[in-house]
């Protein structure tokens, strides 16, 4: 899971190339990897590659600031 979310932010949606890769623990937002609309563009593709739907109360920062936020996120909805 972490591998795929990962793969899909650093080839699809971050705004500049990662030079040392996606770390689990980078701050998607806080560090400029992601904007807004990366970041609904990622919470679409989550949706559709895991079967999830997400909730606009479930849309915070919390469950989608690091890939292994988000992951944790994808497994208490599967």
């Amino acid at each position: 899971m972490e591998e795929s979310i990962i793969k899909h932010i650093e080839q699809e949606l971050a705004n500049e190339e990662i030079e040392d890769g996606l770390e689990l623990t980078d701050d998607l937002l806080g560090s400029g990897i992601l904007d807004s609309l990366g970041m609904m563009k990622l919470i679409s593709f989550i949706e559709e590659a895991y079967s999830i739907q997400v909730a606009p109360e479930e849309m915070v920062i919390e469950n989608f600031m690091t890939v292994e936020s988000i992951c944790k996120y994808i497994n208490s909805k599967v």
